[in-house]
């Protein structure tokens, strides 16, 4: 009986063990299937983050810090911060960087939580869609899109232009008024976007908790405060470093406005144009550099401390 029956357990355990063995093969393959791509992704970011990374940085090191070859020290860096023109481009950028990062920190969360505290779908996408209509039209199209919105004589909103009294272009796009234009005009461009991710962020707040908030009694504002926003924090903060790289980088939008004012907006109104103007003026590439290294070891700077703040590497 007893042989029975280790007879009757070894004939079932030897199908068992195909089986198994046959179920585990698939998911091996699988598995390298699934690494093989991952490489060949991983790879092909690796290749352009070296190309168009990693290898012009260092390159631009080296060139900030020689010149016609032979090592410098902070020659060039001293030479470019002892520009007339360096200090009220560095006033520039600043202005527009905060305004930008204020309006995006203020108006883009508002405008999420707006969105997404409307209950009705079709309402709530299509604000969605008309806020992310504008990231369409990028660079310069958008610049010369809002040549003539800002043009009081062409102006679709003339009227409250010259209510402001501005009468001419050359009024609206004045030194004084750059850092507000250059921000309604990345505001349009990239704010929606921005809303997007928000909105999506908003989804992953725990069903649970919103619940549980209702039931003790908060109100609307009390749950966006206290409940919301911490929990955007992350996110919050990978919008202020992603818009700080951006709003460092400015370029096209005063460029664009030089070339159509006639140079009422001056050519070396940007740290970005300034070291354009060095490299393809001046024939000055190590002084370009120099302003390129100062704008990067600014920004990581920036960066790291909007990271650690907004504690974007730790986990919940």
């Amino acid at each position: 009986m007893s042989d029975t029956v280790t007879i009757v357990t070894a004939a079932g355990a030897d199908p068992s063990g195909r089986r198994r063995r046959a179920g585990a093969a698939p998911r091996r393959a699988a598995g390298r299937h699934q690494a093989r791509f991952g490489y060949i992704f991983v790879g092909a970011y690796t290749l352009f983050l070296l190309a168009f990374g990693i290898i012009p940085t260092l390159y631009a090191v080296f060139l900030a810090f020689t010149k016609n070859g032979q090592f410098a020290g902070f020659d060039n860096f001293a030479k470019v911060i002892g520009d007339y023109r360096f200090a009220p481009a560095v006033w520039h950028v600043a202005l527009y960087v905060f305004f930008w990062l204020i309006s995006l920190l203020i108006f883009v969360v508002l405008l999420a939580l707006v969105v997404h505290a409307v209950k009705v779908r079709w309402i709530s996408g299509s604000a969605r869609f008309l806020y992310y209509i504008p990231g369409a039209i990028a660079g310069a199209s958008s610049v010369l899109l809002w040549l003539f919105v800002l043009d009081p004589t062409v102006s679709p909103v003339s009227g409250l232009l010259h209510a402001m009294g501005f009468e001419k272009l050359v009024n609206v796009v004045a030194v004084d008024n750059l850092p507000i234009v250059f921000t309604v005009i990345a505001f349009w461009a990239g704010a929606g976007g921005w809303i997007v991710i928000m909105f999506g962020a908003l989804n992953n707040v725990p069903t649970e908790v919103m619940e549980a908030a209702r039931i003790d009694g908060a109100n609307g504002i009390k749950t966006a405060w206290y409940i919301q926003l911490p929990m955007l924090a992350k996110w919050i903060s990978y919008m202020a470093i992603m818009s700080l790289a951006a709003g460092t980088q400015l370029f096209v939008e005063p460029k664009v406005l030089a070339q159509a004012t006639k140079n009422v907006v001056p050519e070396d109104y940007s740290l970005n144009q300034l070291a354009y103007l060095y490299a393809f003026r001046q024939n000055d590439f190590s002084g370009s550099a120099a302003i390129s290294l100062m704008l990067l070891v600014v920004a990581l700077g920036l960066s790291t401390i909007f990271i650690f703040r907004g504690r974007l590497f730790e986990n919940d």
